[in-house]
């Protein structure tokens, strides 16, 4: 009985729900008579709201699982593998970029060394096959040869400077042709700067002299005896000319002279010989009446050189990296060129500058050193291990890190 009672009471309750839920579809229901009468109870509708501009609904981020690959049907020259572009890195700041307070950019890397640093402190010949390279002032040197310091019709001077050294060609040059100028009744020749084992530029004295195919022989004849070592380093060089250098002495450079000059310079091999403005001038007198001047159009005039001559060969066969100089014209050189050295000898000389103050480096007169980065490539090898010793002396040593505590000491 209490069963169906309860059934009763809440199919009752469901048709009220429905029935209160049906009310507004329905309208008022009818009042029964006698009952009453109640005044409605309003129902709260939302007031009309001005239209407001719309607002983008917010897209709502939900992880999604990763797309699966597509993996295309390789052509007969691809692979099956899928290629992907590779990462691309952030670029590395600049150092404009770095924030202060930063890592600091890195260092510059250290400038190119002096070469003369490097090929003036050699004390052998590289051991390679001979080989200039680069060009007569601005070069170096491969398998060098030195010329004996005796010789039956030299001897070699200033024997401290190792400077003894050329090309084999050069050498072999200056052997024959201190014999052929005993001929001309010169004794022998004193033979004085040629080139440094490697060549390269020199610490002082020269300019060129760099690839092995320059030498300085000197005006003063060869003693009939053997000089000592001592000797060769003490003995002074005489030079040519007169007071105020403007002839040469008759005492002293004499038709001997000439011929030694006229020899060498008649040689095919020689490309330029360098003298003295008034040793030229001397030269181009004493060949006034001959009928061959071709010789005097490679004997060019130039500052020193009043002592000794210079004598440069052409580039041998076996240095394709050897740079040649340009052959020197038709002209003997002995009309206005040497009149134009002769304005330069005959005008005022400028007032001696100031001395320099303690230890500053010497200024070389032909410009500044040479680094080792503007010489031919070729020649870096042949200084590696003296470039790899400067380099280490310049990195300071590496400190040990000291314990900060006693646990650290054990």
């Amino acid at each position: 009985m209490r069963r169906l009672w309860r059934h009763a009471a809440a199919a009752l309750q469901g048709l009220v729900v429905a029935l209160l839920a049906a009310a507004p579809l329905l309208g008022p229901m009818p009042r029964p008579p006698g009952a009453i009468a109640m005044a409605p109870v309003p129902v709260a509708r939302p007031e009309p709201q001005p239209a407001a501009e719309p607002v983008p609904a917010p897209v709502a981020v939900t992880a999604r699982p990763p797309p699966a690959p597509v993996v295309a049907t390789p052509s007969p020259t691809e692979t099956t593998a899928t290629e992907r572009p590779a990462p691309q890195s952030a670029p590395e700041p600049k150092p404009a970029d770095v924030p202060a307070g930063g890592d600091k950019a890195p260092p510059k890397p250290p400038a190119s060394p002096l070469a003369r640093e490097l090929f003036g402190t050699v004390t052998t010949p590289a051991p390679l096959a001979a080989r200039a390279i680069g060009f007569y002032s601005k070069g170096c040197l491969a398998g060098a040869r030195a010329l004996p310091i005796d010789g039956p019709t030299w001897q070699a001077m200033r024997l401290s400077r190792n400077r003894n050294w050329g090309h084999p060609v050069l050498i072999a040059w200056l052997q024959k042709f201190s014999a052929a100028a005993k001929d001309d009744g010169w004794p022998g020749l004193l033979v004085g700067d040629i080139s440094q084992p490697r060549g390269g530029p020199m610490f002082s004295g020269h300019a060129s002299h760099q690839v092995g195919l320059d030498a300085d022989i000197w005006l003063t004849p060869m003693p009939d005896r053997r000089l000592s070592e001592q000797e060769r380093e003490d003995m002074p060089a005489q030079s040519m000319l007169v007071e105020g250098d403007l002839a040469v002495d008759p005492k002293l450079f004499t038709s001997a002279h000439v011929a030694l000059l006229k020899r060498a310079a008649s040689s095919p091999q020689i490309e330029r010989m360098f003298v003295h403005p008034a040793i030229k001038k001397a030269l181009c007198e004493a060949a006034a009446t001959d009928t061959d001047r071709t010789w005097l159009h490679k004997v060019r005039p130039t500052w020193g050189h009043y002592f000794h001559f210079h004598v440069r060969i052409n580039c041998p066969k076996d240095s394709p990296d050897c740079k040649p100089q340009p052959t020197a014209g038709p002209d003997d050189g002995c009309g206005k060129e040497l009149a134009n050295w002769y304005k330069l000898l005959n005008r005022p000389k400028a007032p001696e500058p100031p001395p320099p103050p303690p230890g500053t480096p010497p200024v070389l007169s032909w410009g500044r050193p040479i680094t080792l980065a503007q010489l031919p490539a070729a020649c870096a090898p042949l200084v590696r291990s003296e470039l790899a010793a400067k380099q280490a002396a310049a990195v300071p040593p590496a400190t040990t890190a000291q314990p900060n505590s006693a646990s650290e000491k054990k």
